[in-house]
């Protein structure tokens, strides 16, 4: 039998047999693994014990500021500890959380961190690549890579007071394992566009965006440990709008209020269900979105205007938003 050796000068260089993907997946992946931390959480549970709980989180500046999901550190009551991946381990303080977008900021202990570039997770397209990067099972700085599968994907969230609606969730291909959620989920340049939140099921991923909406929770987030949201006391979905209104107002759809909570604001401006919400302030509301988008904390205590459809009918409604406890 005749072999054939292939000699050293023969074999083609490493870069040369890796095709596009492979290589951008690297550069994403050596970009952003000293960024994302092995997140160790404890809590006690009966029985007096400890157990410790894991995630992940990523630097987002250099003096230790860290993004992760709100779920991973909901139930810590001890330390909470950072690994990275050339070994360092750290103390996290925990800045601030707010489950009704599942994001928390953390203060790592130190300094000169490695911090991830924030991107902007409106650019995304589907079928576009996407790297996730986390510590799924405590395997840390592992790296996993797919598509964007999905945009526009809603997620229900809870707090121990009231539930809601993360809008624009991203739903990714790249394998997401328990320990993933915190973790980082970036584009091809590297840049953060989602904080990996949820195992969707076999081969779906979910991740809440970044984008102008999470940046500003993140801020606060950071300044005052707690983001503000105004509450009108209603529970709504997306209606579309009679044929006339609709070519009125040049849009299709507005927010059908499906629940008026008794005492609220909104119960005591004489809103009912069927009412139909199309602007506030004079902005257009076309989904539960905007209507979310719109409630910031700058409104609690504030005269707001309303207008809405009822029975055919516009009208304006007046009422003063209070704040959303959660």
């Amino acid at each position: 039998m005749d072999l054939t050796f292939i000699s050293s000068q023969e074999v083609p260089a490493e870069e040369d047999v890796l095709d596009a993907y492979s290589q951008a997946v690297i550069r994403v992946a050596d970009r952003l693994s000293p960024s994302v931390a092995n997140l160790r959480v404890s809590r006690r549970v009966r029985g007096g014990r400890r157990l410790d709980g894991g995630g992940s989180g990523v630097v987002v500046t250099p003096d230790g500021f860290m993004l992760t999901s709100a779920h991973v550190v909901a139930s810590a009551d001890g330390g909470v500890r950072a690994s990275f991946v050339d070994g360092s381990e750290v103390g996290v303080a925990i800045v601030g959380t707010d489950p009704l977008s599942d994001l928390a900021v953390l203060r790592a202990e130190g300094s000169n961190f490695v911090p991830a570039a924030l991107g902007d997770a409106e650019n995304l397209r589907v079928g576009q690549l996407v790297v996730a990067i986390g510590n799924p099972h405590g395997f840390a700085g592992s790296v996993t890579a797919g598509v964007v599968s999905a945009l526009g994907r809603s997620l229900p969230v809870r707090s121990r007071a009231a539930g809601r609606i993360v809008e624009n969730v991203i739903q990714t291909d790249a394998a997401l394992n328990p320990g993933n959620s915190g973790g980082a989920l970036a584009d091809g340049h590297g840049h953060v566009v989602g904080i990996n939140t949820a195992v969707a099921g076999v081969g779906l991923g979910l991740a809440v965006p970044i984008n102008d909406t999470t940046r500003k929770i993140i801020g606060a987030l950071m300044s005052e440990g707690r983001f503000r949201r105004a509450y009108l006391g209603i529970a709504g979905g997306p209606r579309p709008l009679p044929p006339r209104l609709a070519r009125e107002l040049g849009r299709e759809t507005g927010v059908e209020v499906v629940e008026v909570v008794e005492g609220s604001p909104a119960a005591n401006a004489g809103l009912r269900a069927e009412d139909l919400i199309v602007e506030l302030n004079g902005i257009a509301v076309s989904g539960v979105d905007d209507l979310q988008r719109l409630m910031g904390g700058e409104l609690i205590g504030e005269l707001v205007t309303l207008e809405t459809v009822r029975e055919g009918k516009r009208s304006r409604v007046e009422l003063v938003p209070v704040e959303l406890e959660v």
